[in-house]
């Protein structure tokens, strides 16, 4: 089937495509990862699919964990329920990645899933994080599938390496082209100093370059350490000293004093741009008013009504449901890889990704029942993500996505807006 059935059905979840991004990912000279070995493997393993999720239970992104576990954990009951993988049920095992500040969390949560025979891991949601244990996994010919890894530099890694999120060309497009659409035109940037916050702010400065506008503070040698909360003052003075008309913050946990010294200072918070890793519910946190009209971008089609009910009967807390979606695919897509593949070892599972994702065409399917009968019946199949993502390309990240805008209400929670489509070409 043509991709452009992968956007029409993501435009109906997320409700009104308002953009339409070109991008590139990566450098031009930049090899793209094979899926080696290139030809369908059948008769690996057949004993049951282990599923490990490395996931952020404590540390800086812990708010991200109880969506994306719950995701894990609705792909596993709906495998399960409609019989398996080849006859078995799937196994799931969840482990903590914490952080890159408390990497030993991670490296220690690998070797257990190892132990445990996982042939699949789910993880980790930081880039930084995946950076430290992606050789550990996929040395192992364990497939790591990140729901939301977005760092350019990890398109190719592996051929083992797979992700269900876009790179940050896509996003970081969207989010310049939504502060160029708001009409500003003097752009300040408070990123700390990590792989993800430099990549991400690295492409919506180059955007927004482009297009006219100028980068105030935040360029390269700005960033701030996020191990140190005592530098975030002289940041946000530095940063308001360059009178921008809007301010990009890009941190994770650190936005909650970020924020307060911009309100403090007298910016108006309306001015204010985060992305996926600051977009919370901040409604426990600050007075109500704090962000209100304050934007953020998010990868991912708006989840439906329905998704969020089948993860609230998962995890009836959840107050968030970033990279849910995304999580599920993963799972998904794993599971219907061995099923065309007719083993649930590692190699097997990583010749067969690409084509469960419709890289080779196929008949549409949604869900895990649909497509295996498919596939038990000879058919190549085009699975449709619930996140809106479209097949694996060749490096094995998504060939397109949506992006999702969102803006803050009195009661600092955020409601969705409109979605940007992005291609990776």
């Amino acid at each position: 089937m043509k991709r452009s059935t992968h956007m029409a059905r993501a435009a109906a979840l997320a409700g009104a495509v308002a953009l339409v991004l070109t991008a590139c990912a990566g450098d031009a000279d930049e090899p793209a990862a094979e899926n080696t070995p290139t030809d369908e493997q059948a008769g690996g393993d057949t004993g049951p699919l282990i599923v490990g999720s490395l996931l952020p239970q404590t540390g800086s992104l812990a708010f991200l964990g109880p969506p994306e576990i719950a995701g894990v954990d609705l792909a596993v009951e709906e495998i399960n329920d409609a019989g398996g993988v080849l006859g078995s049920p799937v196994e799931i095992h969840h482990t903590d990645s914490s952080d890159a500040a408390n990497s030993e969390v991670a490296t220690q949560s690998v070797t257990d899933l190892q132990s445990r025979g996982a042939q699949v891991i789910i993880g980790a949601a930081a880039s930084s994080v995946t950076r430290i244990v992606i050789d550990d996994i996929t040395g192992s010919e364990i497939v790591q599938i990140s729901p939301a890894n977005t760092a350019t530099d990890l398109s190719g890694y592996s051929p083992f390496y797979f992700r269900t999120a876009p790179s940050d060309v896509v996003q970081g497009d969207a989010l310049a082209n939504l502060i160029l659409e708001d009409g500003h035109a003097d752009v300040a940037f408070i990123v700390f100093n990590d792989d993800y916050g430099i990549t991400l702010r690295d492409v919506a400065q180059a955007t927004l370059e482009d297009a006219g506008a100028t980068v105030t503070y935040g360029s390269s040698g700005d960033e701030f350490d996020p191990q140190s909360n005592d530098v975030i003052a002289s940041t946000v003075t530095a940063a308001l000293a360059t009178d921008p008309d809007a301010v990009v913050v890009i941190a994770f946990d650190q936005t909650r004093l970020i924020v307060p010294a911009l309100v403090s200072a007298g910016f108006d918070a309306s001015n204010l741009y985060f992305v996926d890793g600051n977009l919370s519910d901040y409604s426990e946190d600050f007075e109500p008013g704090t962000l209100e009209g304050a934007q953020g971008t998010l990868p991912g089609a708006f989840p439906s009504d329905e998704f969020q009910g089948r993860l609230l009967e998962v995890d009836p807390d959840l107050r968030d449901y970033s990279y849910a979606a995304e999580s599920y695919d993963a799972v998904i897509l794993a599971a219907l890889a061995a099923v065309r593949g007719g083993g649930t070892d590692g190699p097997t599972i990583q010749a067969n990704l690409a084509a469960v994702s419709g890289a080779e065409g196929g008949t549409e399917c949604i869900g895990f029942s649909e497509c295996a009968a498919l596939l038990d019946d000879g058919q190549d199949i085009d699975y449709q993500a619930v996140s809106g993502v479209g097949p694996f390309a060749d490096n094995n990240d998504p060939s397109s996505a949506y992006v999702g805008i969102y803006r803050y209400e009195d009661d600092n929670s955020y409601t969705w807006v409109k979605a940007v489509f992005g291609e990776v070409g």
